[in-house]
């Protein structure tokens, strides 16, 4: 008796058939965003949270002054089945001191590729034109969760667990939010916000450099400070003295970066959600916890540079919030307001938001990659430091 074996193609082999370039937009555009509309379909049915990125794949590093975007070709059809992002920028490690730190953002693979070696073959490719550009330390930002990222980098890559600040989501809702009696909210010019925000986080980490270019930033839409209207008349911002009591805050805009949308969510859940919505738009008196409409695509605000001082400070970040919830409000498309601090930082306890939203840890994980002089002369490892102060600036570009 014989046996017939049916012809099958073969799987992927792990590093064979894998090339890693630099993005070419011309050339790679079509490829790559049909390859995340791959990544982008939840699996089993479950919700997903997918991102429209405007035909712009390289607009998450596209504003940092240096910033690369990889692709990995499979096959000789050269099929982009992986890619990845990543930027240098100089920022505080703490204690005034500065280093040029990398960030990587945005790895993907296609889920026929993965389990291939592809995703630290991208890493690895990132992380030499890093070297190469004078990075110090680079690290990546994940959820917690995510252990599949979290074995790449910690595991097959090297990293080390460093900071778990706290991502914080308020849904922009169909009334307005109330900014509080007797409270005042000014509009400070770039220069003046340069100058507060160079004061306030001048031992914190990850502090940039070149905020000058973040504040000017056409997507930055303002910095703003609340402050008791008693204390408005006699506030001067030209002295350099500050009130007794104060916060600040930047927004900044993702609206010509990308678009969000939930998909796969039941129709109950639709249902219940937009509900909720249509109630509080008909009494917004009630001030109803309604959810945002984020089956359609929208943007948010990201809320950087939170600071407060005086026995009235967290009063007055409660109303710089509502300020922005009520931007977002105006701002027609707009679905959340989004805030990341230290997990030490007083802020922390203020900021409005919706736990089952938000995240209480969000991992970053760093890894050394070239030795500094001053380090060869005895000052210790960022790695092996501990925090000089309970701040974290976030920078806005990098979300």
């Amino acid at each position: 008796m014989s046996v017939k074996i049916a012809a099958v193609n073969p799987a992927p082999t792990v590093g064979v058939g894998v090339v890693v370039r630099e993005y070419d937009e011309e050339e790679d555009k079509v490829g790559v965003e049909e390859m995340e509309r791959r990544c982008e379909i939840g699996e089993g049915g479950k919700p997903s949270l997918v991102a429209d990125l405007l035909g712009d794949p390289i607009c998450r590093v596209r504003h940092f002054p240096s910033h690369i975007m990889l692709v990995a070709e499979y096959g000789d059809g050269r099929e982009i089945v992986g890619v990845i992002r990543g930027c240098i920028k100089t920022v505080t490690r703490g204690n005034s001191l500065y280093v040029k730190l990398a960030y990587i953002l945005g790895l993907r693979v296609a889920p026929s590729h993965r389990r291939l070696g592809i995703g630290k073959k991208l890493v690895q490719k990132l992380e030499e034109w890093c070297k190469k550009n004078g990075a110090e330390y680079v690290y990546m930002a994940t959820d917690c969760t995510n252990e599949a990222s979290i074995n790449l980098f910690t595991r097959k890559c090297e990293y080390t667990k460093f900071r778990t600040p706290t991502m914080l989501v308020q849904p922009v809702h169909a009334h307005y939010k109330s900014l509080g009696s007797g409270i005042a909210i000014v509009q400070l010019n770039p220069k003046l916000a340069e100058t507060l925000y160079r004061r306030a986080f001048a031992n914190s980490e990850f502090f940039p450099k070149d905020i000058e270019k973040i504040l000017s930033n056409k997507l930055s839409l303002g910095t703003f400070m609340a402050l008791p209207k008693k204390s408005l008349p006699k506030w001067d911002p030209k002295t350099g003295i500050l009130p007794p009591s104060f916060a600040i805050m930047s927004v900044w805009s993702t609206k010509q970066l990308f678009r969000l949308q939930v998909k796969g969510v039941s129709m109950l859940t639709y249902a219940c959600c937009m509900a909720s919505r249509v109630l509080d738009a008909w009494m917004p008196w009630m001030m109803l916890p309604s959810f945002p409409d984020v089956f359609r695509k929208f943007w948010v605000y990201f809320l950087y540079g939170l600071h407060m001082e005086g026995k009235n400070g967290p009063r007055l970040m409660k109303s710089l919030c509502a300020f922005a919830h009520n931007m977002g409000r105006d701002d027609d498309g707009c679905g959340a307001v989004v805030a990341e601090v230290g997990q030490r930082d007083p802020v922390r306890e203020v900021i409005p938001h919706w736990r089952k939203l938000s995240m209480s840890e969000d991992l970053w994980c760093i890894k050394k990659l070239n030795y500094r002089s001053d380090e060869k002369c005895g000052l210790s490892d960022w790695l092996n430091s501990r925090p000089s102060s309970p701040l974290i600036f976030v920078d806005p570009r990098d979300i």
